[in-house]
């Protein structure tokens, strides 16, 4: 395994050597390598999700790649290493895992992840000495998916008792949310629209947090679904010989009811 690891490591040194290595790979930076560790990230989830095993084989040495470029990068401009990357993740799962490594006993899930979180809590106030970042909000990236940062934030705020202690307020902030973006969509004001269409989502967000839900994962289910249920009515429009504009909207609508059942049913 060592090997793989060293021989995957000097290639990427030997692709990025200025006198005959790859020009591509060569005029690469931090930055111009963001879009290409998101894609990969997301074609290791669509791997997973698909449960194609050696797509995800595949997936996950597209994205090891980009942790040993940007290791690489790094290394020639003197910051740090592969090895140190490595050494870093291995002391912070130790540090995360004191029933494992340490003398620590946790009686349930509940201990655990407050342990767990507690421990990114001292990393974060670590990490906030250095640049000088107070906030319990600091940390979290701009960068990730909407959903995502807004439940993190939320996640944040709610360590430090700044949430609802249940669920019945929050389902009533989310029509209170509801009702003002009908009222903003009255005004006609575009910018008061999108503004509580933010509050919403954002509403909403809470609203899984409390009920167990990951967002992002819940979004994307349907997603999926609604796809799986437009590709039956376009099926059942193109059967007849006509394409979707020809169909009235009450047409497709029964399509799309129909396609509820016939797409719940179990197969044969």
């Amino acid at each position: 395994m060592l090997k793989n690891t060293q021989q995957l490591l000097d290639l990427m040194a030997r692709l990025r050597r200025p006198r005959d290595g790859c020009a591509w790979d060569l005029k690469q930076d931090f930055s111009s390598l963001i879009p290409y560790v998101i894609e990969e990230a997301y074609e290791v989830v669509d791997a997973i999700e698909r449960n194609d095993l050696d797509d995800l084989r595949s997936e996950l040495g597209d994205l090891l790649l980009q942790v040993v470029f940007y290791s690489q990068i790094a290394e020639e401009r003197g910051l740090f290493t592969f090895d140190q990357v490595s050494a870093t993740i291995a002391e912070k799962l130790i540090r995360r895992h004191p029933h494992v490594f340490a003398d620590a006993v946790f009686s349930s899930d509940e201990e655990r992840h407050q342990a767990w979180e507690q421990a990114k809590a001292e990393e974060r106030q670590e990490k906030n000495k250095a640049v000088e970042q107070k906030s319990v909000l600091s940390g979290v990236a701009g960068s990730l998916p909407a959903l995502m940062e807004c439940e993190k934030i939320q996640d944040r705020a709610a360590q430090h008792g700044f949430d609802w202690p249940d669920v019945p307020p929050v389902f009533d902030k989310v029509q209170e949310e509801l009702d003002e973006v009908k009222e903003a969509w009255k005004s006609g004001d575009q910018a008061h629209i999108q503004e509580e269409i933010g509050d919403l989502l954002l509403v909403a967000v809470n609203l899984a947090r409390h009920l167990n839900v990951n967002p992002e994962l819940a979004l994307k289910e349907s997603t999926k679904k609604f796809s799986k249920r437009f590709h039956y009515i376009e099926r059942e429009v193109e059967a007849s010989g006509r394409s979707l504009r020809d169909c009235e909207l009450e047409e497709l609508d029964a399509f799309w009811h129909e396609a509820k059942v016939v797409l719940k049913k179990p197969k044969c």
